[in-house]
């Protein structure tokens, strides 16, 4: 890659070696609004970055990286809930020790994800049996062209698995400002996952939920400031349960997850260990040895290693289950977001 303009490496959690034309850094929806507008008189495409934790740059970008470093956390309270309005530049794991300080649980499963609020409804983010979307209540919305803040309730942002409208509708042009959160006073422990299932629902407390989940996730999980990566690569599979039988058939300790509508949960990682892929690089990009899910920048590796490793893992796993693994993490080209999975067949 040449090295024209901005660099990147520290502005994305793989630390790959990129460049922008520039780097612009915003602290209110007024800096926003400038940045975009003066991007698209010159006719240049603009991407709006949070803390980088879940992109892969598999070339230079053409235009201006805008960095949205909107800050602050206030919250009120009434007889049932906390309700905490948190600027969308805020980082996700500060916010998750906020609350438990001020003691208002409920976000302490998702303790210690990588990146910041703004980011977190994009991606639905998730972990250890609680999403985003059971703890928001509204998302402020900033359509740049017109300077207009939209506030949509959690009903209408279409949450999924790691998916919300605002991967579909909402792109180029729009920027998410602040994030409301709702957490209820009647407290209950999300216990279904890793260690916490030994946990007991009568005594256990948020902080030692805490605890927990940032001792699993540290360690299973590299830390991006000692090695590139962006978290976990891939989604979980959700498939139909005629094709969770079959797979848990032939192999009964594959850990699978009934979901509301009938579907299964597979995990991701499982199924990349069963092809016996750990420790599997292509160029500097390896697979982790701990952890399959997690795709790491071991030495200088380019977008292009990355890809290279994902597609081999996605056919490998293909092969062995017929099932074909999905990216969570966003790619990005010269002009922009691209469509992964397209890019990975």
């Amino acid at each position: 890659m040449s090295n024209q303009g901005s660099p990147l490496k520290h502005l994305n959690t793989f630390a790959l070696s990129a460049y922008a034309s520039n780097v612009i850094s915003a602290t209110s929806a007024e800096e926003l609004i400038n940045a975009w507008r003066e991007s698209v008189s010159k006719q240049q495409p603009v991407l709006l970055l949070g803390e980088g934790s879940n992109v892969l740059f598999i070339e230079n970008y053409s235009g201006t990286v805008l960095l949205n470093r909107i800050k602050g956390i206030t919250f009120t309270e009434d007889d049932t809930a906390w309700h905490l309005h948190v600027g969308a530049g805020e980082n996700w794991h500060q916010l998750v020790c906020f609350s438990l300080k001020n003691n208002m649980p409920g976000l302490e499963n998702l303790a210690l994800i990588p990146g910041c609020v703004g980011s977190a409804p994009i991606q639905n983010i998730g972990a250890y049996g609680v999403e985003l979307q059971q703890v928001c209540e509204y998302v402020d919305l900033l359509d740049m062209a017109s300077g207009h803040v939209q506030r949509l309730s959690a009903q209408d942002c279409q949450f999924g698995y790691r998916d919300s409208i605002f991967k579909h509708r909402y792109g180029n042009g729009f920027a998410i400002v602040a994030v409301g959160i709702k957490l209820i006073k009647s407290w209950t422990p999300t216990l279904g996952y890793g260690d916490l299932t030994r946990m007991d629902p009568l005594t256990v407390t948020a902080e030692d939920i805490f605890n927990s989940v940032c001792a699993m996730r540290r360690s299973k999980l590299p830390d991006p400031a000692v090695t590139g990566n962006a978290g976990s690569f891939f989604k979980n599979p959700v498939v139909d349960a005629h094709v969770a039988e079959e797979i848990v058939k032939h192999y009964p300790n594959a850990p699978h997850y009934s979901q509301p509508d009938g579907s299964v949960k597979l995990a991701a990682g499982w199924l990349i260990d069963q092809c016996a892929l750990k420790g599997y690089q292509i160029g500097g990009a390896a697979v982790h040895r701990q952890q399959a899910l997690v795709l790491i920048n071991l030495a200088e590796a380019t977008g292009q290693d990355v890809l290279g490793l994902a597609s081999y893992i996605r056919q490998q796993v293909a092969e062995k289950f017929s099932i074909w693994l999905e990216p969570e993490v966003r790619f990005i080209a010269c002009n922009g977001e691209v469509n992964a999975v397209e890019h990975l067949s």
